[in-house]
């Protein structure tokens, strides 16, 4: 008994290397993509307030020195004082849009103005909010 052979069919050795190069093209592809993916989720910013500065009165102020610690350009979308959000801030006595950039390894200084007033002796929470969500926040007594 003859078997017969169909010579269009391919080899068990060609198809087993085209199955491998699909393999590996396939799995290239992923790393690049997971590798891309990575890289994105790695850019976190850091940042710290660190100095608060008060001048009690109604209205107040608090000076509150922002560095930025990290390698990215950090965007300060809000600033907050126990809990409410304030509008009036200024950088060197100038009005400052609150979508201000703070450059990788720099700093700044935002002169916070409180209307409803600074008390003597009471403890005042700074939060300042990025873009991305990321709160940075000191808390400080006015002095007495």
């Amino acid at each position: 008994m003859k078997i017969r052979r169909s010579r269009k069919a391919l080899s068990p050795v060609i198809a087993s290397i085209i199955l491998i190069a699909v393999t590996v093209a396939v799995s290239i592809a992923v790393a690049a993509w997971m590798g891309a993916l990575t890289f994105s989720f790695m850019a976190t910013e850091q940042g710290q307030v660190t100095n608060l500065t008060f001048t009690a009165g109604t209205p107040g102020t608090i000076v509150a020195t922002f560095n930025n610690t990290g390698t990215n350009t950090i965007t300060i979308t809000t600033v907050w004082v126990n809990n409410v959000q304030i509008t009036t801030a200024n950088v060197a006595g100038a009005p400052v849009a609150l979508n201000a950039a703070v450059p990788a390894n720099s700093g700044t200084q935002y002169t916070i103005t409180v209307t409803s007033g600074i008390v003597s002796g009471n403890q005042y929470a700074v939060t300042i909010m990025s873009s991305k969500g990321n709160k940075f926040s000191s808390t400080g007594n006015a002095p007495t």
